[in-house]
């Protein structure tokens, strides 16, 4: 009996040594070791890519894209269609999910795509709206968008509707207007285009892309400036 009592004992003190040690190991030192090495190796990453502006305040992040509308002339009206300020580059649509009550700052912060298909009316009719709206929004005085100049991610949103990125030829057409609209010349916004251009990973994966939010957080200080 005895015995028995001491050895059930003993059974249950290692248990809690072996409890107590591995607690520390795996609950405290690993963590505090994984968390050092990613912010002494990959800073900006493991602090969730983080984009700050000229006076280090975050305005977001580098992975998730962000509208740039004007301010609704009716906020109670659920209705009412946001309206893009012009004088920002745009995004890709955001047609996944929609509007949600989880962020009301930007129109879209749960992934998802329409899962529409190629012929279906709606993404039809919804794609075509958008290209007449990018030609409109983005033909000045001196440029006229053309139809073919219209690139595929400027009317269509991407599978998980989070894109932040656009590609160059977007880019490209929206840069007469935001010239014209913030009072700079059209070569210092290519060169703003240029400089927040990324090319294809390793050389040869993906293809090249602008972030939204860090080109226009790039032109905010020039405007400033």
């Amino acid at each position: 009996m005895n015995n028995s009592v001491g050895n059930t004992a003993r059974l249950i003190g290692a248990g809690l040594r072996a409890l107590l040690v591995l607690t520390v190991l795996c609950g405290v030192i690993y963590p505090l070791a994984v968390t050092g090495i990613a912010q002494v190796a990959f800073g900006d990453k493991a602090n969730g890519s983080e984009v700050k502006d000229e006076n280090g305040q975050v305005v977001g992040s580098s992975l998730i894209g962000q509208t740039y509308n004007l301010p609704k002339q009716n906020p109670d009206d659920p209705e009412e269609a946001a309206r893009p300020d012009l004088k920002w580059f745009q995004p890709r649509p955001s047609n996944g999910l929609g509007s949600n009550s989880v962020n009301q700052q930007y129109s879209l912060i749960l992934s998802g795509a329409t899962n529409k298909s190629g012929d279906n009316p709606d993404l039809v009719k919804l794609v075509t709206d958008a290209k007449d709206a990018v030609i409109a929004d983005n033909s000045t005085a001196t440029y006229k968008v053309r139809p073919t100049d219209v690139p595929a991610d400027a009317v269509t949103s991407s599978g998980s509707g989070l894109d932040p990125n656009i590609s160059p030829q977007y880019a490209k057409i929206q840069v007469p207007r935001v010239a014209e609209q913030n009072g700079l010349d059209v070569k210092q916004v290519e060169k703003l285009v240029k400089d927040n251009t990324t090319g294809r990973t390793l050389g040869f994966m993906g293809e090249p892309r602008v972030n939204v939010l860090e080109l226009n957080t790039a032109l905010k200080a020039l405007t400033k400036s």
